[in-house]
């Protein structure tokens, strides 16, 4: 029997990276710098880049695309608590963003007079790792009760984010967590890897985080 493998995810890939380059370039020219945030559902996301923008705001000009695939709660909420430019971005019902739906999201968006763009990715641990956005940097956030082996079961997302931030530490006396077991676990998949622990609610760590996204945006001008 005559039949052909067909490599269709290869070529998906292929073409989003192609894509992505183009976002990036485009983004550049424009002086935009861009951020992806990906995590778990839960994770925090939402309420540590309320911190972040409330304490960077004043030095740049911010705008926030809230991935979600369906509900516009976080988009108002980040609208609501920071005062930035907020969109909420579909996917109809995708669990991840491709760089295509990066730019026609930025499109929408109008970006005119924007340094500093943050996309929160669809919440989870698989997918939104496989597709490029056309990001400068990534950044994931993992939280003291998803536990510390994360890193060892989603080497993916930890590979490829420039950024990793375990949050919820003021919940570390309820949970069985080893920050340093983690951050060596983390360094397992990327040795590169810049490691935070923060609190939103508590607000322990995010200036410290904050300083550095600030020092990457300085940097990529």
């Amino acid at each position: 029997m005559n039949y052909q493998v067909v490599k269709v995810k290869e070529d998906i890939l292929i073409e989003n990276n192609e894509k992505a380059k183009e976002v990036r370039k485009h983004l550049k020219e424009r002086g935009i710098f861009l951020l992806n945030v990906m995590a778990s559902p839960g994770s925090g996301k939402t309420t540590l880049l309320v911190n972040l923008i409330n304490k960077l705001k004043d030095k740049y000009s911010i705008g926030v695309m809230e991935a979600d695939i369906d509900g516009e709660v976080d988009a108002e909420r980040i609208s609501e608590l920071t005062g930035v430019k907020a969109i909420q971005v579909h996917t109809s019902g995708a669990c991840h963003l491709t760089a295509q739906m990066v730019e026609d999201s930025l499109n929408a968006f109008d970006t005119k007079g924007l340094d500093f763009v943050i996309l929160e990715n669809i919440g989870n641990l698989v997918c939104p790792a496989e597709f490029d956005t056309g990001s400068n940097i990534n950044m994931m956030l993992l939280s003291v009760p998803e536990g510390d082996d994360k890193p060892l079961k989603y080497p993916l997302m930890f590979q490829v984010s420039n950024i990793a931030v375990i949050t919820k530490i003021d919940t570390l006396p309820v949970f069985d967590f080893d920050f340093e077991k983690c951050k060596a676990n983390i360094h397992k998949r990327n040795k590169d890897a810049k490691v935070f622990k923060v609190s939103a609610v508590k607000d322990i760590g995010v200036e410290e985080l904050a300083n550095y996204i600030d020092s990457l945006i300085k940097s990529s001008k």
